[in-house]
Formats: structure tokens, sequence, C-alpha cells
């Protein structure tokens, strides 16, 4: 008999989830996943495939008696009630570095659109307006060379945009918990990293700590000349601090690949054309996608197998 796993959202590609249906007895994927709505068939569950942004609460965990392990697709694990599983010993682990660099290239590229106004002038161009005189209607915003960036967040994912801004000729800062040995500014609190950052990349884990962290204080440190990027979590940024940064003028400007209430986007958010939005899709290079979904067949593998996983989370 094969063992029997459960996918929480439609992650995994036609291909792999006919080599796990070869291999497994695959229920889902269940959005919602709740325990009143749990397929016939779950107490068989022995691995659940989830996403660190989708509630496994102690809840959804005692409604899976057999459960031994859960994979979070992504690198995230913050919806996860982990001293629940520990209880249990249920195994929980994450695609690690996977997406990493997907990550931090689309983060780049945020802050390249942003800081370049690369969407002003391809709205400038569909709208007619350019006639030749593009140097005297659109603003001159003043590149990155030379500026500041300030990463909150030196992880897997941080090192890597800091690696990619110093590229570009930028000067890194950043902020931890802890100072880490890099070759980077550290700054105390994220307020001191807002204020000295001409950019700022929220680039940290999510966490009930994080919540809002990036706040009214923050962003007037980032001030009139300053760009908020966030690949992180909507939760760790105030978003009606934000739109009242953007709408008075506050902050220069604001990329947003994730959002508080997903898919659900503010209107202030979608009418203000400071602000560049992308609906959470920094990891969805082909690449990325392929690391991620090979790291979950191999946990649920080695699972079954006896093998040690890759990637625990504590």
């Amino acid at each position: 008999m094969k063992p029997t796993i459960l996918m929480a959202p439609r992650l995994l590609s036609p291909l792999l989830g006919r080599i796990l249906e070869d291999q497994f007895a695959v229920l889902g994927p269940l959005d919602p996943i709740t325990p009143a709505n749990l397929p016939a068939g779950s107490h068989d569950v022995e691995a659940l495939i989830t996403i660190g942004g989708v509630r496994t609460d102690a809840a959804l965990i005692a409604a899976l008696p057999r459960l031994r392990l859960i994979h979070c697709y992504g690198t995230g694990y913050e919806g996860v009630d982990r001293a629940a599983a520990s209880a249990r010993g249920i195994l929980v682990t994450n695609a690690g570095v996977a997406n990493a660099e997907a990550v931090a290239e689309f983060a780049m590229g945020l802050v390249i659109c942003a800081a370049r106004r690369i969407l002003e002038g391809d709205n400038y161009i569909r709208s007619g307006k350019w006639k030749g005189h593009a140097m005297e209607e659109l603003l001159r915003p003043p590149g990155l060379f030379g500026r500041r960036i300030g990463i909150y967040g030196l992880g897997q994912i941080g090192r890597r945009i800091a690696a990619r801004a110093a590229a570009f000729g930028m000067e890194v800062g950043y902020h931890n918990r802890q100072p880490s040995e890099a070759p980077y500014l550290y700054h105390e609190s994220v307020v001191a990293l807002a204020d000295w950052s001409n950019v700022l990349i929220v680039a940290v884990r999510a966490s009930a700590q994080n919540r809002h962290i990036v706040d009214s204080s923050v962003l007037r440190a980032l001030g009139s000349e300053g760009i908020l990027v966030n690949i992180s979590r909507g939760s760790v940024v105030d978003t009606d601090a934000l739109c009242d940064a953007l709408e008075s003028n506050l902050i220069a400007g604001a990329a947003l690949d994730v959002f508080e209430e997903e898919p659900t986007v503010p209107e202030r958010l979608l009418v203000n054309r400071n602000v560049v939005l992308t609906p959470h899709i920094a990891a969805f290079a082909a690449s990325a996608q392929r690391a991620q979904q090979t790291l979950a067949l191999h946990n649920l593998q080695a699972l079954f197998a006896g093998r040690p996983l890759a990637n625990l989370v504590g």
C-alpha cells in the first residue's frame, strides 16, 4: 500500500504530480485546509506539503493522527505551529536555499524598477505621450551607483541581495538580531538602518515579533528620497502606515511582491503611481521551482525510506 500524503495549496508541476501519484496516495490540494474540510482517508496521512503562509495549527495537526512530516514548499514556515509539531515528534522542513537566487535577483529587479522609474517610462510610451520631450517631462531619479541600500534580514536571500547590490556600486548596510560575519555595515535597529538607507529591502523571516516592524517610525526615518522594497511577507510592513507615507510623500516610493491579505491588494496601493506591485512571484523562476520540487520529492522519499531529511527547521 502506498503511503498517504496531503497537499495544501496547488504547488507542484503536473509532471511531479504524476511522479508523486506513482509513489504515494496523494490527497488534495486543499485551499483552504482546515480540520473541517479534510478529505476521506486523511487519518492515514503521514506527510503534509504546505507553504509558510498557510495556517498549520494545533487543531489541524491533531486531525492528522499519523502525520510524521510537514514540508514547507518555500522558505517560510511561519504558519506552522512548531510547538504542536514537536510535541508529536513531527518533523518540519522547508526549501532552504532552493529559491534564494531567484528571490534575490527579483528583489534587485524591483529595486531597479522602482529607483529608475521604469514603469513610468513604459506607461509614458504606451499612453502616446512621447513626442521627443521625455527629458523635460519625466522625473530624473538619482540612480543607484554610490547610493546606500539597507537589508533587513541578512540571511541566505539577504546575502545574495547584498552581493548583487554591491556589484551595482551600492554601499550595503543591514540589520539582524545580531551582527553577522559579513563585510557590510551593521545597524543596531531597523529605524537606524532606514535612516542610513536610500533603499530599504525587507528580507527578514516572518514571525509574530516582526509583525508591522516596518511602521511609521521606520518610514519616517527612510525619508522623502527613500524607497521601500518588500520580498519577505506582507505582515512585516504596516500597510496603512505605508499608504500614509506614500500619499504624503514621506517616502519616494515602494516595490512590493507580498501583501498582508493576499491576494487582496488595498485600493490605496493600486491607485498610487509610486508603487510597483507584483503578485508574490519572486520565487517563480523555473530553476527555483525545479529545485523546490526536487527537494520536496527528496524529503518525502527520505521519510519513508528512513533516511535523513534535508533542511530540518529548528
